[in-house]
């Protein structure tokens, strides 16, 4: 997920949904809703940049061809249980995409999320996050992508739960079997310097 700021004051003045999207769509910057509350977006770090890229390439070209399309940065997500609105960094959608309006710029149905993590949004992203994007019914994968190291956290959806694992090899290969796919960590990660100096605490997140 792109890095948020706190709500601002304005933000505290609670919008509802339809005063939020009219703001949002006339807005510069891009903001998020939370059941009233809207908080402003800041910018994306280079290797976050990079990283959104890397993957989207790559979901691209596996899609070619398939009913499925992979959508960058820009695509509002709605999700109704939760009173939210949300900006994934990367959303996949299979079959005919559903939208609250006729702007047909805030999804109802991803097939596939996946939220580069941060230092300021991984809490978020792995929290929250992950139980409103849970509710969703089209919603089959679930993706979160460290910046900091080759680390990526999947959850699937089964028929008595959500399944989680995890994989740190640049040998190996996040299956993505809601679109018939998978992503490399080499080209997840391509260009991605690491820092080896890490802190070890960072490495098995809770």
């Amino acid at each position: 997920m792109v890095a948020w700021k706190q709500e601002t004051a304005i933000g505290q003045l609670r919008m509802t949904p339809q005063e939020y999207l009219r703001s949002e769509r006339h807005a510069e910057t891009k903001s998020e809703f939370n059941g009233g509350i809207v908080t402003a977006m800041a910018g994306a770090s280079w290797k976050h940049n990079i990283i959104t890229s890397n993957i989207q390439g790559e979901l691209r070209a596996q899609l070619r061809g398939t009913s499925c399309v992979a959508v960058a940065n820009d695509l509002r997500v709605r999700v109704a249980e939760c009173d939210k609105y949300y900006y994934p960094d990367i959303v996949v959608v299979c079959g005919e995409p559903q939208f609250e309006d006729a702007e047909l710029d805030t999804l109802l149905n991803p097939t596939l999320i996946v939220e580069v993590l941060s230092d300021s949004t991984a809490a978020k992203d792995r929290g929250e996050k992950l139980e409103c994007y849970r509710t969703l019914d089209a919603l089959n994968t679930y993706v979160l992508v460290a910046q900091d190291r080759p680390f990526i956290e999947i959850y699937r959806r089964q028929e008595n739960g959500w399944l989680y694992s995890t994989i740190n090899s640049m040998d190996a290969a996040v299956p993505l079997d809601s679109i018939g796919g998978e992503l490399q960590l080499a080209d997840v990660y391509d260009r991605i310097e690491f820092n080896m100096q890490r802190d070890k605490s960072d490495i098995n997140p809770t």
